[in-house]
Formats: C-alpha cells, structure tokens, sequence
C-alpha cells in the first residue's frame, strides 16, 4: 500500500602498538563480547568485518527529482548545506568503492527495496530493481510493508524468480531469475501452517567467521497496505521474533547476529551528520524503534532500520546496558551506513563493551563520483522498453510542486492530488463527491520544473506523475456524516497517528485549524472545520472522494471503513494526469498551489 513513514560504532581506538600490527597484516587483539577489562589475547584474534546497509530503496534507479534527491548535511560553522545524491549508479559505485581493503565485508538492507517505485521500476513490476539490487551485490534484506503491495505470490515470485503471471517476460528469450540474496520474512507467517512465508534468518560465512541475519516488517504492517496484499498472513511481534530466532542462532553455534527491522525512529534532526548520542537537551532518536531497541536480547549485536526515512547512526542500550548501535540510511538511495564489527574468533561474538559499541557512520551517495557503468546499462536497457509509455507529456508546471520533500504537514502537490480527485469523481453519476482527501503517504515524490530527460524544462510527463502516484488505487466516494468525517479529522493526530501524525491533504474549500500545542483529537479544533465556508454540520452526509487504502481504513482512519454507498471511480493516477492535462498548458503552465487550507498553531 502506500505507504506512510510510520511507526527501530566507535571503532576501538588502536594504539601505536596495534596499529604497527595493523600494519603488519596482523589484527588488534579485542575483549570478549560483554568484557569490560582483560588482558590482550594473542594476535590475530579479531577481525573487522564491513557492515554496509542500506534501506527503503523503492525502486529508485534513477537519481530522484526535486528535494527527494537531496540529503541535508551540517557543515563545521553548523550551516546545513542541501546534498543531490541517489540512483542506482551511484549507490552501486559508492558500495564498491567502500568494499575497497575490507576482505570481509558483507552488505544489508532492510526493506522496502520495492514497491512504490518510479515507473522505471513499478511498470516491470520491480524486476529492473531486484536485477539491480543483484547486480551491485546485496547479501541480505528483511522485508517492508511496500514488499507486500502485490501480495505474497508477487513477493514469493521476486524471490524465487519466473515471469509474471499475467504481463510475462518483457524481454524477448529472457526469464526473470529472481533475487540472487535471501528476503528474511521472521515475522511473517502463514495462517494456517504457521512457518515463516520465506526463510526467518540467514548466516553469513567467509573464511570461519559467521554473522547471523534475522529479518522483521513491523507488525503493524496490515494497517498501512491494502487488505488483499497480506491475506492468508499473520504478522508478529518484532521482538518477541527477534528473541526467538537470536536463540535458535545461538544453538546452532552463531553467536554474531544482526537485526534488518523495517520499523525505524525519529531523530532530532534531520541532518544525516547528525550526533545523536549528543548529550543536548532534545537530542537523540524517538519512536517505535526505540521501544524495540531496548527490548531486543544483548544476543543481537546491531539493528539496521528504516520506514520512516530517516537518517540516523545511533546508541540506545540493551536490556544488559551494553550499547547498541542502531542505524537507518534515509531513503532511495541517498546514504549507505558503513558499521564495523569487531568479530572475536575465540567467542565468534561481536565485541561490545559496557562503554562503547561497534562504529557506525552514514556516507553521502554523491552525484560527483564516476557512474557503474554497468548500471548506466541496465538503466538505459530498461528506459528503452519504458519509452513508449513514460516519455508521454501530460501537464506542464510553472516551478517545482512540493510533495514528499514539502517540510510542512499541507504540501502543495498533496493540494494538487487531492483537488484533482475531487474533479474526478464531483460530477453526478461519477461519484457527487464534495470533498477529497487523500493520505500523505501516497505522495511519493515532488515535481520538479527542471527536466528530467529531453521532455524540456517545465513539462511532467506520464513517467513523473506515475512516480508521484505509483500505486494506481481505485477512488471511492462514499458517505459520511459530519460526525464521521469529524472523527477522520481526529484520527490525523490521536491513537496510532499520535506520536507520528499523518496529515491528510485535502482539496479546495475545506479549511479548519490544527492546533499542535495541544495533544490528540484536540488538536483538531472542532468549531473551524469548514467546507465552501459553511461549518460542518455533524448530522449532515457529505459525499467525500478517497482511494481505497483510506476507505478500507488504512493509516488508523478507522471512521472511513463506515462509508456507505460506495461509487468506485477512476484510479488516482489517471485522476492526476487528467486533471493536469486539462488545467496545464505549455502557454499557462499550472503554478504551486498556496498550500494554505490548513492554518497550524505551532
């Protein structure tokens, strides 16, 4: 489903004398896993091992548009300065350059490498990005909620391999070969037989060492994709599977374990460079992964996140009080974490003391280093059989029209999307809807002014909108009282939306005041929720235009399952390229919305 960024190392200092042995080609001798104090073991005990992961790809082969292709970076005078960075050529350069001296190196990721993705990638069904994924050396991934978009058969198949089972081969005495590295579904488990939809964990081997891969989705994935995608699943507690699988590790001799959680935080800053074991006041990470980092067993070594889309290298503690690191690379591409682990021969365990964890740092994927060349092939290979329908002009824009990168809970393209739904599906026999909105975690990317290929400066084409509105969900008009819709209005910023608001975007002519000093549904303030400037009346039944995700209840509007009298409309994408077609020309190109419907009280 669309997704919605909802609700998871200081490398030992070597001495002189160390780094002489270092130098040597011998290795630092380390303390035992859980050892404050001891005395030197012999050389040649430990070994690093070169962690690189990375997450929430979503199929992002080409470097994204607009302000979802930059990272922020704190400069030394503390300035942020905006980053471009992404695209598969260059996280593939950037990964084999980081491999460069590190004999044992072993790369990760935790989710949603697929799914919502730009049409390169989403019109193939992801096959262009699993080729890639292979291709640049991935060794291991847990699944995302996005993974489960086309349902687990869709998923079993980019797994396993084969065509597809209604659109087939698309390259001619080609077949689909599947990804060459394990999809880790732990907590994902069949209704009735009760195993694991894939394998729950994997074990990393190279030259004696072993490094245990358990792999997780959130378990609230069911409430933020459609029904159909997880039916027949059950989806489990992330640490209770977590615990579990660390144990069967540990009794078949793995005592290094790291966990792929697709479940992430918030960190006080949006910065990737940021400190965050700085002491500051407000400082540091927030959100379900922290809960999950501090219950997850000491057995687990490192947690590599994501699904918020944020970028952190943090610290919180285990149970024992040892640190953790826990990290996540923001998202399409844009970093990579490169974590060392410090890997004791003796124990086979990762060394962590009650001082310090193993290292972790984010590194920018610039666009200034040299292009994989065999990337740029793949690229140019799949842009080809894309042609003929992404390069397809549907609107034309004034300046770049925020969405994913608008840093305000009202986004100008949100304004865009949700006006274009209500043109859609307003007219008597196609729905009579009076109002539209629509979830924020469906707007994937930005459009941008500056030309993405050789449409020119200003034009969207069909490939731009798909990469805006990738899941094609059906509209729904259905009916709700004021009280309904009132409560839909609520359920933005209490309950599960609480700690993590979702902000729905909603077209012309509703207004009302969000007033985020206070807390819950109370942030919603009652007597300012107005439509065509009449205030809701709670009695009254108002026709309101939504995808289907919204309507099935998904992202915790549970008040939206109660509409009644349901009209299925067109799908949201042709509702947006429709109406930018008809509301753009290259002489009166549509300009940003105001993005003025909501007024925040901060």
């Amino acid at each position: 489903m669309p997704a919605t960024p909802q609700r998871r190392r200081t490398v030992r200092r070597l001495t002189i004398g160390a780094a002489v042995l270092a130098a040597a080609g011998l290795t630092a001798t380390a303390l035992p896993a859980g050892a404050d104090t001891g005395h030197a073991a012999r050389a040649g005990r430990t070994v690093d091992v070169q962690l690189l992961s990375f997450n929430d790809f979503h199929g992002n082969l080409e470097p994204p548009q607009g302000s979802s292709g930059t990272v922020e970076e704190v400069q030394p005078d503390g300035s942020k300065k905006s980053v471009a960075a992404g695209g598969a050529e260059y996280l593939a350069q950037s990964l084999r350059t980081a491999r460069k001296g590190h004999p044992y190196s072993v790369t990760a990721a935790a989710g949603d490498l697929v799914g919502a993705s730009p049409l390169l990638s989403g019109l193939f069904h992801d096959e262009p990005t699993i080729e890639a994924m292979n291709k640049l050396g991935l060794d291991v991934t847990s699944v995302g909620n996005h993974e489960f978009d086309e349902g687990r058969a869709e998923l079993t198949r980019l797994q396993k391999g084969g065509c597809h089972p209604k659109d087939g081969c698309y390259e001619k005495g080609k077949k689909f070969r599947g990804a060459g590295f394990p999809y880790l579904t732990a907590n994902v488990t069949d209704e009735k037989s009760g195993k694991p939809l894939l394998k729950p964990y994997t074990v990393w081997k190279h030259k004696g060492v072993k490094i245990g891969f358990i792999g997780v989705t959130l378990e609230g994935t069911p409430d933020i994709v459609n029904a159909d995608g997880v039916k027949g699943l059950k989806f489990h507690d992330e640490v209770e599977t977590i615990n579990k699988y660390a144990k069967v590790l540990n009794k078949q001799g793995v005592k290094s374990i790291v966990a792929l959680i697709h479940e992430g935080g918030l960190p006080a800053s949006t910065s990737y460079n940021y400190k965050c074991d700085s002491p500051g006041p407000g400082d540091g990470i927030s959100g379900p992964i922290t809960d999950i980092a501090k219950h997850v067993t000491p057995k687990v070594d490192a947690l590599v996140t994501g699904h918020t889309h944020q970028a952190y290298s943090c610290t919180i503690p285990d149970p024992s009080g040892r640190p953790r690191t826990v990290t996540s690379a923001a998202s399409y591409g844009k970093l990579y974490t490169d974590t060392t682990l410090t890997y004791d021969r003796r124990t086979r365990d990762i060394v962590r003391t009650t001082v310090k964890a193993p290292h972790a740092a984010n590194h920018v994927v610039d666009r200034t280093q040299p292009k994989a060349a065999d990337m740029t092939s793949l690229i140019a290979r799949w842009n080809k059989l894309a042609a003929p329908v992404a390069g397809r002009p549907v609107g034309h824009i004034s300046a770049d029209i925020a969405g994913r990168g608008a840093n305000a809970p009202e986004s100008p393209l949100g304004d865009v999307i949700s006006d274009a739904q209500l043109e859609a599906t307003k007219a008597d026999g196609k729905g009579g809807a009076q109002l539209a909105l629509m979830n924020p975690g469906g707007v994937r990317s930005d459009l941008a002014f500056k030309a993405s290929g050789s449409e020119g400066d200003g034009v969207v084409t069909y490939g731009e909108a798909f990469t805006v509105q990738p899941f094609t969900n059906m509209m729904n008009v259905v009916d709700l009282t004021g009280a309904q819709l009132l409560t839909g209005l609520q359920q933005q910023v209490s309950g599960p939306n609480e700690a993590s608001p979702k902000i729905l975007q909603v077209s012309e002519g509703l207004t009302y005041t969000l007033d985020m000093t206070k807390s819950g549904a109370a942030r919603v303030v009652k007597d300012s929720v107005k439509l065509d400037g009449a205030a809701l009346d709670p009695a009254k039944t108002y026709r309101v235009a939504m995808n289907e995700f919204l309507a099935g209840g998904g992202d915790g509007f549970a008040a939206f399952k109660d509409g009644k009298n349901k009209y299925v409309g067109p799908s949201d994408l042709d509702a947006f390229t429709t109406y930018l077609t008809a509301h753009s020309s290259a002489d009166k190109p549509l300009t940003p919305p105001k993005a003025d419907r909501i007024k925040v009280v901060k």
